[in-house]
């Protein structure tokens, strides 16, 4: 196991312009999920677990991937197809459970797959699509491809049996996927320290026989050398690697749901000091790579993209009566 810091490498490998849209894929992510939060109450049905506070380990992790490559996420789970590169119109209207979602309403903001861009989708059950992601990378293999899978779960996943069955299963068969932890500290309302009796989860692989790396989840260039250094061992025939991204999402657990205090406000402000926007935004601007002017017309432009995705989503129709029985097995 080792752990990586801040590594420089990426801003010297990686364009302006790809930098750029690392950049305005995390405010997507971030406006996105302040607007889904702003009209949850009177739109979106069911729970809603935003990233806020997330987005540098989701997009330095998916910026790293081919467009071919395959991704799974987990219940927190809006940024990673947007981070991937999915419209974010058919996301919302998914939210909002109409027809013209990306699962045609069916599968809500714990459920979203978007195959064009490779997001298998995602479960609310914790730990429950990283047996996906392995069989996904077990696609690939007998396909003669060289693609890899990124599997997204939480510290909390890390203490359920999918977490052991997937991670031996692709040890043993060697296969291409990439485990990233995002371990924000907390699963549910319960801090790492009552549920696991280690601080660093990635010492778990090492029980596996695969490769962990630890990195600063904050810094977005920093996870996109470490998931990097992942997919070209994968796509070489080397298996699997454990990523453990050390993050913080800054709302709670789930949007309008009353828990009693369980963070300290020094720990939330001590992490929110650490917004991986900012940092990021901040890294490109001391490094020439970004002027005010570009930062102002980024956020401009993601700020008109949510607002017609929201535009979208109430203008859509509902799922008529007949597609209840569509896209189904049996």
């Amino acid at each position: 196991m080792s752990e990586l810091g801040n590594d420089a490498t990426a801003l010297s490998r990686l364009s302006r312009a790809q930098l750029h849209e690392m950049l305005r894929r995390m405010i997507r992510i971030r406006l996105f999920d302040e607007e889904a939060s702003r009209v949850r109450e009177e739109s979106i049905p069911g729970f809603l677990h935003n990233s806020i506070g997330q987005e540098g380990e989701i997009v330095g992790a998916c910026m790293a991937l081919r467009d071919d490559d395959y991704m799974t996420g987990n219940h927190r789970s809006h940024g990673h197809p947007i981070g991937k590169g999915a419209e974010l119109a058919p996301l919302m209207a998914e939210l909002f459970g109409k027809k013209t979602g990306v699962c045609g309403g069916k599968g809500g903001s714990m459920h979203l797959a978007v195959f064009r861009i490779g997001s298998l989708g995602e479960s609310g059950i914790v730990g429950g699509s990283m047996p996906a992601a392995v069989g996904a990378a077990l696609s690939a293999r007998l396909r003669k491809t060289d693609q890899i899978c990124l599997s997204f779960f939480g510290d909390g996943a890390a203490n359920c049996g999918p977490f052991h069955e997937s991670l031996n299963l692709a040890a043993v068969w060697k296969l291409p996927v990439i485990f990233l932890c995002e371990n924000n500290g907390y699963a549910g309302c319960s801090p790492l320290a009552q549920t696991t009796a280690i601080a660093d989860i990635a010492a778990r692989s090492g029980s596996y026989g695969i490769p962990g790396l630890i990195v600063d989840g904050q810094d977005a260039l920093a996870v996109y050398e470490a998931v990097s250094t992942a997919a070209t061992r994968a796509r070489q025939g080397n298996g699997p690697t454990f990523v453990e991204a050390k993050t913080y999402r800054y709302c709670d657990h789930q949007e309008d749901y009353v828990f009693a205090p369980y963070r300290p406000r020094e720990e939330v402000n001590a992490w929110r000091a650490r917004d991986p926007i900012v940092l990021f935004s901040n890294r490109l601007h001391e490094s020439g790579y970004l002027d005010h002017g570009e930062l102002d017309e980024i956020e401009t432009q993601v700020r008109t993209e949510v607002a017609a995705a929201l535009t979208f989503a109430k203008e859509s129709p509902w799922p008529d009566s007949a597609d209840l029985l569509a896209q189904l097995f049996v």
